[in-house]
């Protein structure tokens, strides 16, 4: 007996569907907006023609609406890659920053003595993000490390003395910018946050982001780029290149952590951190280039 081909297309579709829904996941997205139902003009036709003697349910069998079909297609043309933009091509996002009336500590107050993921076990308490409010340029890293797990601030070991010294080489004070990181909590011997803890962490960031607005963030290493700005791509290739975060400057650089370990690279993070300076001396707030 030969296979139905609808049934082989339906669980291809299916099997499809399953792997993006990981890819959202795993990026910490909640809704997605669907096309508009839409009917096509020849299915209205056979609807006001059907016969007044057809069984009931006919002319409505007739008349429903196929938007089901435009939006499988839709589905089996674009489920085979992600969606332009989210891995890879960098390409400008598509939808800007909505407004926020939030303030940093209605943000925190939401944050709480949070107790979401696993990491809560082992921190001492929970390092938000720190510095102006109304700042122009915001840096995000990884992680609190032990000195910040302790401090409750955001790098003030050896990595952010390093940064601070960055930020005073660019023309500004530490405390006219705003630094934070994707996570809160240290994780267990300075370990990458997990997917999970990531996602669970992340939105807060972006409702902040969303109240600051800055001009331009700065992402810190491989964890921060990969979940501000959803690329598969390393630190390497697209350090010292301006991305798109919702419609605000985004410069990926080296964490200063990994300066430490590697001064050799300090030279190409100061000319990442020079073009940074140069954006924010030639555009004001009311004057910035898309």
């Amino acid at each position: 007996m030969n296979p139905d081909p609808g049934a082989n297309e339906l669980l291809d579709l299916l099997q499809q569907s399953r792997e993006q829904a990981k890819y959202f996941v795993e990026l910490g997205v909640e809704t997605l907006a669907l096309p508009p139902a839409r009917v096509r003009p020849h299915d209205l036709e056979a609807a006001q023609t059907a016969s007044p003697d057809a069984p009931a349910g006919t002319a409505k069998a007739r008349a429903r609406p196929v938007f089901n079909e435009p939006i499988a297609a839709q589905a089996k043309a674009t489920m085979g890659k992600p969606p332009s933009g989210l891995f890879g091509d960098l390409a400008p996002a598509t939808a800007l920053l909505a407004p926020s009336m939030e303030s940093m500590e209605e943000i925190w107050r939401d944050i709480g003595n949070c107790t979401r993921c696993g990491l809560c076990e082992g921190r001492t308490q929970v390092v938000n993000t720190h510095g102006n409010h109304k700042a122009r340029l915001m840096f995000v890293g990884e992680a609190p490390g032990a000195d910040e797990d302790a401090q409750g601030k955001p790098f003030v070991g050896r990595a952010g003395q390093l940064l601070t010294k960055i930020i005073e080489a660019i023309g500004l004070k530490r405390e006219e910018v705003i630094i934070g990181n994707v996570n809160r909590c240290r994780p267990p011997g300075n370990r990458q946050p997990t997917l999970e803890e990531a996602a669970i962490c992340r939105p807060f960031l972006f409702r902040e982001i969303a109240a600051v607005r800055p001009d331009v963030i700065v992402v810190m290493g491989n964890t921060a780029l990969r979940n501000l700005l959803e690329v598969r791509e390393g630190i390497t290739r697209v350090r010292g290149k301006f991305q798109d975060f919702r419609g605000i400057k985004v410069m990926p650089t080296f964490h200063p952590a990994y300066l430490l370990r590697d001064p050799s690279k300090k030279r190409e993070t100061w000319e990442d951190l020079k073009k940074v300076r140069d954006y924010l001396d030639t555009n004001s707030r009311g004057n910035l280039q898309p």
